[in-house]
């Protein structure tokens, strides 16, 4: 190894490095909670959008867990389960990021650069974080609100608590008047 490329090989071995530890937080990020509340506002709750609502989570496999009337809020829970795909394709990128890890150490320790290689086996340890972590049981609240809000007179806010990606699935199917997507 030539004297001239250890600052090549330094700082190569340094962004390898760097570049690993941001694998590691895009992988724990994949199981973060994204729990959001919206609020859509409705002119009367007994024309049913309520009961529509509840429909529409029960048939997307949620239950409801409590309704409490004094609250005016019903809980729905449900098991979601994790993407193979996305497993999988964590497993990947963390193999690749190792490869890259163990192609620079090898470079650097030329005698025992094949040792480095087992590094790869640790890929699917990825996969297998995410397997365990992504299924879990999700909940959904739906809250109503007293319609006396100087903004909306007449109408009902009715806030709700969920999984970002449910949200956005309920606004499609639910043309109401939407606001709000703060993280909870």
């Amino acid at each position: 190894m030539d004297i001239m490329d250890l600052p090549v090989l330094g700082s190569t071995l340094f962004f390898t490095i760097f570049s690993l530890i941001g694998l590691v937080f895009f992988i724990r990020s994949s199981v973060k909670d994204r729990t959001q509340k919206i609020r859509a506002w409705i002119d009367n709750p007994e024309a049913g959008i309520l009961d529509e609502i509840k429909t529409y989570f029960n048939s997307r496999a949620y239950r409801i867990t409590n309704i409490d009337p004094v609250q005016q809020a019903i809980a729905f829970e449900g098991n979601v389960q994790a993407s193979p795909f996305l497993a999988v394709f964590l497993s990947l990128l963390a193999a690749l990021g190792l490869l890259c890890l163990a192609l620079v150490l090898a470079v650097f320790w030329p005698q025992r650069g094949f040792l480095f290689f087992f590094l790869l086996w640790l890929a699917p340890l990825a996969g297998t974080f995410y397997w365990q972590k992504a299924a879990r049981v999700e909940a959904i609240t739906l809250e109503l609100g007293d319609p006396d809000q100087p903004s909306h007179p007449g109408q009902y806010p009715l806030t709700i608590t969920a999984h970002r990606d449910e949200l956005r699935e309920l606004q499609a199917q639910f043309p109401l008047d939407w606001q709000g997507g703060s993280s909870h």
